[in-house]
C-alpha cells in the first residue's frame, strides 16, 4: 500500500454556529490521504490506476459549498463522498482546517480530521 497526499486544497466557505460566519465566510483548507494499492499505476502509468487529484478537488469544493455549523459535520460529508467515489482504498484520513475562528481571544488554526474507519459513526 501506498500513501497518497493531497494538500492544501484552498477555499472560501460559510461554516460555522455564528450569523456572521454564514454571511462573510471564511478561509478552510482541507488535505486529504488515501491508503491505496498504486502498484498498477506505478507499472504502466496509467490515471485509470490512481486517485484522480481532480475528481478529488471537485468533491472537496462541492463539499465546502454546502454551509454547516461544524467542520466536524462537513469533514464527515466530505470523507463519505470520497470513500463513495474511491471504495477501493483501504483508507481515506480528510482534515479540515478552519483559519482564524471567531474565539474571544486568538486561535490560528482548528482542525478536524476523520478516516475511513469513522465512517461507522457517520
Amino acid at each position: 500500500m501506498a500513501k497518497l497526499y493531497i494538500s492544501g486544497i484552498e477555499c472560501h466557505a460559510f461554516h460555522g454556529c455564528l450569523k456572521e460566519e454564514r454571511i462573510i465566510g471564511q478561509k478552510f483548507s482541507v488535505d486529504v490521504i488515501f491508503d491505496v494499492d498504486l502498484k498498477e499505476a506505478i507499472l504502466t502509468d496509467d490515471l485509470r490506476k490512481t486517485i484522480d487529484y481532480v475528481a478529488v478537488k471537485d468533491i472537496v469544493l462541492r463539499e465546502m459549498k454546502i454551509p454547516s455549523n461544524l467542520i466536524e459535520h462537513v469533514c464527515g460529508k466530505i470523507l463519505k463522498s470520497l470513500h463513495s467515489q474511491f471504495p477501493n482504498t483501504k483508507d481515506i484520513i480528510v482534515k479540515v482546517i478552519k483559519f482564524n475562528p471567531p474565539v474571544n481571544g486568538v486561535i490560528k488554526q482548528t482542525a478536524i480530521e476523520l478516516s475511513k474507519n469513522d465512517l461507522s459513526i457517520i
